[in-house]
């Protein structure tokens, strides 16, 4: 198959491809709640995400060597499309009295900005796409090269799981335990015996009967994890459950039974709200992806570098991505 990415523009042109997916939000939070807020003055901006967030790159970068790298974005953090299917959906995460509005932390909100220009003065790839979370926009852009090169998605949401296909090379970088220097590698193998679930859809299947009350699902009553995945395993797929569980199959019965039937309407919306969408409208040539050999926009990365104090994490990524 003929590969839609860029070729990568580099010092290293014998350097194997690999395309890293970063979640971005995810890590940027876990930057803020990481690393602690060394400002010795008040009034100066805080950086603690911006620094952790481009501590975490240049870590990876090293690590695992990408030939391209992109920031996936949110665009939208609780997408119209899935709040129509699920009302509960991330309720908990809203501002007070807002209906659309995330709760975000008062020293955190500056910092996106400034982690925004200084991608932009690095010309490290941002990607995001109206009407959808960071989550479709990796799946998307799993969809559109899988196979051509492999892919590593560094996140610390277990949704992204689903993703994870050997066959095509893609894995999960999932750093909630290890952070991203320590980060469980997840693939075929891992799910399986951390899930009993043999693939990324099935473990989509799984979560979806599961439930995530950190998202405002409710799952169906009576089924956990455990559960979940022996009914995946006994029918197939989510599909081949509610098809026995139609058609009167005698394996299900009693309160099992009875519990399904009534997560019949919440089972029709689910998948909906749980897979990622594989289609999100990013541009049809996506923004170079390759990582970068030079800085972008010098002025810009340096302003921003000043103003939050964070010109030994930009320093440290330039000589990461080897920028003089």
């Amino acid at each position: 198959m003929p590969s839609d990415l860029p070729a990568h523009e580099s010092s290293r042109p014998d350097q194997p491809r690999k395309l890293l997916l970063l979640d971005a939000a995810s890590l940027y939070y876990r930057a803020f709640y990481g690393v602690p807020d060394v400002r010795k003055d008040a009034a100066a901006p805080p950086s603690n995400a911006l620094r952790g967030f481009l501590d975490m790159i240049a870590t990876l970068v090293l690590a695992h060597r990408p030939t391209h790298l992109v920031a996936c974005w949110d665009d939208d953090w609780r997408p119209a499309f899935r709040v129509d299917a699920i009302p509960t959906y991330k309720t908990h995460r809203l501002a007070d009295g807002s209906v659309e509005a995330e709760d975000t932390p008062d020293d955190l909100a500056p910092q996106v900005p400034a982690i925004v220009d200084v991608l932009s003065g690095l010309g490290i790839a941002r990607l995001g796409a109206a009407g959808y979370e960071a989550d479709d926009v990796i799946g998307t852009l799993v969809a559109r090269f899988r196979g051509q090169l492999p892919i590593d998605v560094v996140t610390g949401d277990r949704d992204l799981f689903q993703v994870v296909d050997d066959a095509a090379g893609v894995r999960v970088l999932y750093t909630a335990r290890g952070g991203v220097r320590d980060a469980d590698v997840v693939d075929q193998t891992f799910l399986q015996t951390k899930y009993a679930v043999p693939t990324g859809r099935a473990y989509a299947d799984m979560a979806t009967l599961r439930g995530d009350t950190s998202d405002g699902l409710p799952g169906v009553t009576g089924v956990g994890e455990k559960t979940a995945a022996a009914l995946i395993a006994e029918f197939g797929d989510l599909a081949g459950l509610r098809a026995a569980v139609d058609g009167g199959d005698p394996r299900i019965k009693g309160a099992r039974r009875r519990n399904l039937e009534a997560a019949a309407s919440y089972l029709d919306v689910a998948p909906v709200v749980v897979q990622v969408a594989q289609d999100a409208p990013l541009p049809v040539e996506p923004a170079d992806l390759a990582v970068p050999t030079a800085v972008a926009d010098p002025r810009l990365l340096s302003d921003v570098a000043t103003r939050f104090g964070a010109a030994s994490s930009v320093d440290r990524l330039l000589t990461a991505l080897g920028i003089d």
